[in-house]
């Protein structure tokens, strides 16, 4: 995709992620064990052949400029590849970047520069696998100015998101943010279209609409005014979105063979991340026998910056006191040591100790957490630089826990950076 320069938007809070954004950016939260959430999209974008991309970041930035410096640093500016971290400049007013639109308005310079016929416009908080190529395939066949990406939804949970209304050719008709009566989709009845945050725009088009149209993000301003005067077509993300792989294929006299699956369970994943349940929902899609959003890719791999720590281990066999170092569906990041306590269900990132007879179930444990003896962890994401008290006791009793942490609608409970020294 010599053509495409995609265009990561890393700015946002991520007030419904605090305390989680209290001491970074949203797209700089950890995930997965080894990854932060960027990792996500430009992981897609280097998979897709993409190597020209800019990232656009602002509220607390430094921990997401220093991962993408550590981990990304791989693009050989001699073949007219890069990787560009922009924060604001104010080069045009004395504004931070006001929104999605705006971010890219500020930067109309570099867009005016890059040598590209087509921008592909990307959220940095978005867990999901695409080939942006085919993506773009779509978005020439269709003749358009701009296509959108989109995934069909229960018509009950629509209301989240911006609202595509579509014809029977998926040309956009309508877009509506949040509404309270959703659309359907034309011979789905129950489902709706919502727009996932991910735009290809024609060169032109974008760069008139930036400096034309009035407003600063391109879900509420842009894309509504666009849909009216310009072809604007959705692409069927679940139908057209096609991520292959290796399979294992078993059969019955105990053979086993790798083969190509066309189409992978996840390509049809995708999960905004926005609030503390949706983080935590997608941390627990990674888990169990077979993940909803697989790491193990061969054919799309995931990048990080890696950290160099030891491999993970357990420790203790002592079944006569009940000290034994186990872990059952769970990830576990170098560095993590289980020692004679018992983890299930859970996601957990470099440098972490659990302790003899601790428990640790449906959790997220962030990078240089001690889980101390005999504590009992449930439901519960766990920021960085914890050293958690013996006999401490977290997501069992909803009230407590109340009084000392952040919890979520769902009841997840959050422990902030550095609550326990």
């Amino acid at each position: 995709m010599k053509d495409t320069v995609a265009i990561i938007l890393a700015g946002g809070k991520g007030e419904r992620l605090y305390p989680l954004t209290r001491d970074r950016s949203k797209p700089a939260v950890y995930f997965g064990g080894i990854y932060r959430i960027i990792d996500i999209a430009l992981s897609n974008c280097v998979n897709s052949e993409i190597y020209t991309i800019m990232v656009f970041p602002q509220y607390k930035a430094q921990s997401l400029m220093d991962h993408i410096d550590e981990g990304w640093n791989i693009f050989n500016h001699s073949l007219g590849h890069y990787l560009r971290i922009v924060p604001p400049q104010m080069r045009v007013s004395s504004d931070w970047y006001r929104g999605t639109a705006d971010s890219v308005r500020q930067n109309l310079d570099l867009l005016e520069h890059a040598q590209a016929e087509h921008f592909l416009i990307l959220s940095g908080d978005h867990i999901y696998k695409m080939n942006y190529d085919q993506f773009r395939e779509f978005h020439l066949e269709s003749d358009a100015g701009i296509s959108l990406s989109a995934i069909e939804v229960p018509v009950e949970e629509a209301g989240k998101y911006g609202v595509l209304t579509v014809n029977e050719q998926f040309r956009v008709t309508g877009f509506e943010e949040k509404p309270a009566k959703p659309s359907e989709i034309p011979g789905r009845p129950g489902f709706s279209l919502v727009s996932m945050g991910i735009y290809l725009f024609n060169r032109e088009l974008l760069l008139t609409s930036l400096r034309e149209v009035p407003g600063d993000d391109f879900g509420q301003h842009l894309i509504p005014w666009l849909i009216q005067r310009e072809k604007v077509y959705a692409y069927p993300y679940t139908a057209k979105n096609k991520i292959r792989d290796y399979l294992v294929k078993s059969y019955p006299d105990g053979r086993r063979e790798r083969v190509l699956d066309p189409h992978t369970p996840d390509s049809g994943y995708w999960r905004d991340v926005g609030d503390i349940d949706a983080y935590w929902s997608a941390n627990m899609d990674l888990t169990g026998v077979a993940p909803a959003f697989n790491l193990y890719s061969t054919l799309w791999p995931l990048r990080t910056a890696f950290k160099s720590y030891p491999p993970a281990k357990t420790i203790f066999q002592n079944s006569s006191e009940n000290r034994v170092g186990q872990v059952f569906d769970s990830l576990l990041a170098p560095g993590t040591i289980i020692s004679g306590g018992k983890v299930s269900h859970s996601v957990l990132h470099y440098d972490v100790r659990v302790n003899s007879w601790a428990e640790v179930s449906e959790s997220v444990i962030f990078p240089h957490v001690d889980v101390g003896r005999y504590c009992k962890i449930r439901r519960t994401i766990i920021d960085r630089d914890n050293h958690i008290p013996p006999g401490t006791v977290i997501g069992y009793h909803p009230e407590e826990d109340r009084k000392r942490f952040a919890i979520s609608e769902k009841g997840i409970v959050v422990v902030g950076r550095k609550t326990f020294r």
